[in-house]
C-alpha cells in the first residue's frame, strides 16, 4: 500500500485508484505516464502482473492486470502502488533523475552540510528539492543550473549554492 517502503531497485509508476466498469480495469492515480506507456507488466506487492488493458489519457491512464478480473478485487487494491523495475525504466536525458534517486541524497554547499532531500516537488515553473535542513525547517532548492552546482547519484550527495538562494554562508 503506500507509505510502505518500495522495492528495492524499483521505480513508482503509479497508484491504483477508484475502479472504471465491473472487469477489473481501474484509474491509475499519480501516473508517471513514460513509466507506463508500452508497459506488458508492472510490480504490484513484490509480484509481476501483466498488463492486459491500457485505456483512458496520459493524465487520467486506465488499467487492468491479468490477476484483477472483478470491480471488488479493484476495490481490495485501490490505494495500493504499482512499480517498474529501474532496469526495465526508459531512459533518461543527461542531468534527469527520478524523484527516487534524489530522494535521501545529502545536500552540501561545498564543505557545509545544508541537509538531507525529502522529496521532489513538481511546481509550474520548475522542479524544486524539498530539502530537510541540519537545524529544522526545509529549504526548497529550484532544478536549475545556478542553484544546483552538481548531482552525484552514485555518491548520494548534491551541491548547491547557498548565496544563489540568498542565503550566507
Amino acid at each position: 500500500m503506500s507509505g510502505e517502503p518500495p522495492p528495492a531497485a524499483s521505480i513508482l509508476a503509479g497508484r491504483i485508484g477508484r475502479p472504471h466498469g465491473l472487469d477489473g480495469s481501474f484509474y491509475v492515480t499519480q501516473p508517471r505516464t513514460q513509466l507506463l506507456d508500452a508497459r506488458r507488466e508492472l510490480v504490484l506487492d513484490g509480484r509481476r502482473e501483466q498488463v492486459v488493458r491500457r485505456a483512458g489519457t496520459d493524465a487520467r491512464p486506465i488499467l487492468r492486470l491479468a490477476g484483477c478480473s472483478d470491480r471488488t478485487t479493484v476495490e481490495a487494491w485501490r490505494g495500493r502502488d504499482l512499480y517498474v523495475p529501474r532496469e526495465e525504466a526508459p531512459p533518461l536525458e543527461e542531468e534527469e533523475w527520478w524523484p527516487e534517486e534524489l530522494e535521501g541524497c545529502e545536500v552540501h554547499d561545498a564543505d557545509r552540510h545544508v541537509g538531507v532531500v525529502r522529496q521532489l516537488l513538481g511546481l509550474p515553473s520548475c522542479e524544486v528539492l524539498e530539502v530537510e535542513r541540519e537545524g529544522g525547517g526545509d529549504l526548497l532548492v529550484p532544478l536549475i543550473r545556478d542553484a544546483v552546482r552538481s548531482v552525484d547519484v552514485a555518491a548520494r550527495r548534491i551541491d548547491i549554492d547557498l548565496a544563489f538562494l540568498g542565503e550566507a554562508g
